[in-house]
């Protein structure tokens, strides 16, 4: 049996979907970000009873066509901007209509009356997101960055970060290293406070 998911957009997601298939003991083949595939057909008080709980952690099941494609739209921009290896450069409405096999026009309607965004804003929401990503991990330079996620130079990612995020790239992973130092202070306090303690 197959089924669609609503909002399962990260590895969290996933998880927190494998754990709700487990606590119900129903058997899955695979898991992929959007679509499960179960072992075997699900009782309807079953899947009634996952529909609920999935709702409660912002997961929903759906079944209507068009929302199933807007939701292999968001997968799809997903798995471009944050599972490739190389430089997103394809052209985003190529890219789409390959692969989900329908006019572009279509796809944009479909996406946007699904999730009152354009898939443009989407495409540039998850870029924002990677480019994120790629500053805390501070393994690439600014440069690279905007190379990798393909923006036409530093000035323009900047400017498109800032307008989405309110910082800029620099000042964000400057807010972020404050964060991980503020935040490995404390835990260290805690440690020697424990130990204090348990020496005394």
């Amino acid at each position: 049996m197959k089924f669609y998911i609503k909002n399962m957009l990260c590895i969290c997601s996933k998880m927190a979907l494998m754990y709700e298939l487990e606590k119900l003991k129903i058997p899955y083949k695979r898991i992929d970000l959007g679509v499960v595939e179960t072992i075997q057909d699900i009782s309807e008080g079953k899947l009634e009873l996952l529909r609920n709980n999935l709702l409660q952690i912002g997961l929903e099941i759906i079944s209507d066509r068009k929302e199933i494609i807007a939701e292999n739209i968001a997968k799809a921009i997903i798995e471009l901007v944050h599972y490739s290896g190389e430089p997103v450069k394809i052209n985003l409405s190529d890219f789409l209509r390959q692969k989900l096999q329908y006019e572009y026009s279509y796809l944009a309607k479909v996406f946007s009356e699904a999730r009152g965004i354009s898939i443009e804003k989407f495409f540039i929401g998850q870029k924002i997101e990677r480019v994120k990503n790629l500053l805390m991990s501070d393994e690439l330079n600014l440069t690279d960055i905007s190379i990798l996620t393909n923006y036409s130079s530093v000035a323009h990612l900047s400017n498109q970060f800032k307008i989405l995020t309110g910082w800029s790239p620099i000042d964000y992973k400057q807010l972020y290293s404050n964060s991980l130092h503020k935040s490995s202070a404390n835990n260290h306090k805690i440690y020697h406070h424990h130990f204090a303690q348990q020496s005394g």
